[in-house]
């Protein structure tokens, strides 16, 4: 007891930001290293690994979907057989050095390639692709956006996208300011926290700069060439499309809320410190 008590002798209140400065600062330390080092700099060791499971957001081409349809003859992997969704897609650059396992993202989808003729490919939609994306509402001859995954040694144009998309977005209005086209559209409210000026977010697979955020919508631009090389402008007011918030951001959103959940440990602590220096118990099950 009076080693506790000596312990607590000094000024509660420099204790307590003495606490939170090393709690957070133990916590930053170890999320960067695991965290932004992983996405940052270690990659330069690992993009022969890393980098080719991502992609650039710059759009190669944009294909024609040939089918979509489902096929009951899917063997699984333990020999029976399953039901799956299967879209056909019509393309040119995307089949280039193309192989059966291959990534390849269709309006910012990342999907492997199940199998190729000379100028289609097939590939697989889960029930999660069909439940998250826009991929379930494909007619034959709509157009896509088509990219193949990142070489190791490939040039990044754009940002790293996943071709994990978070949600569908719906697309409000688009007007012109000279040549280029403005476009507005209202995401699923709980990506907006993800979502600033001038940051990075894949529409359709495409990177893109976000100009403007309100509370429930944001603005882009789209210049003259990205018009022509892109699905966007020709979809309609009311139409949805494939979001993907910029990684970085749920990254260090996760490091904000992780934060967050230790200033209100440091607090519970606080409060059961200070009941002991006021009322002289002991600390058991402060640890």
């Amino acid at each position: 007891r009076q080693p506790t008590m000596a312990l607590l002798s000094s000024p509660l209140r420099r204790r307590r930001v003495e606490r939170s400065a090393v709690l957070a600062a133990v916590f930053l330390a170890r999320w960067t290293t695991h965290g932004f080092v992983q996405l940052g700099e270690a990659r330069m060791a690992t993009r022969g690994l890393w980098r080719r499971s991502m992609f650039s957001g710059i759009v190669e081409e944009m294909g024609t979907v040939v089918r979509l349809s489902e096929n009951k003859a899917m063997e699984l992997w333990d020999g029976s057989v399953g039901s799956g969704t299967e879209m056909v897609v019509r393309g040119t650059v995307a089949l280039a050095d193309a192989y059966i396992g291959c990534s390849i993202a269709v309006d910012g989808v990342c999907l492997t390639a199940t199998a190729l003729e000379e100028s289609t490919f097939a590939v697989g939609l889960s029930p999660e692709t069909l439940r998250r994306t826009t991929l379930g509402d494909r007619k034959p001859g709509d157009r896509v956006n088509l990219e193949r995954s990142l070489r190791a040694d490939g040039r990044n144009s754009g940002h790293y996208v996943q071709g994990h998309v978070d949600g569908t977005g719906t697309l409000q209005d688009k007007w012109l300011e000279g040549d280029s086209l403005w476009i507005r559209l209202r995401p699923p409210h709980e990506l907006m926290r993800f979502i600033v000026p001038k940051g990075y977010i894949a529409v359709d697979g495409t990177s893109l700069t976000v100009c403007e955020v309100d509370q429930s919508t944001f603005t882009l631009m789209l210049v003259e060439h990205t018009q022509k090389c892109i699905v966007l402008p020709t979809k309609a007011p009311g139409a949805s499309v494939n979001l993907e918030v910029d990684v970085m951001a749920k990254y260090s959103q996760k490091a904000v809320d992780e934060v967050e959940r230790l200033e209100l440990r440091v607090a519970d602590l606080e409060r059961r410190l200070a009941a002991v220096e006021v009322e002289g118990t002991d600390c058991t099950g402060l640890d």
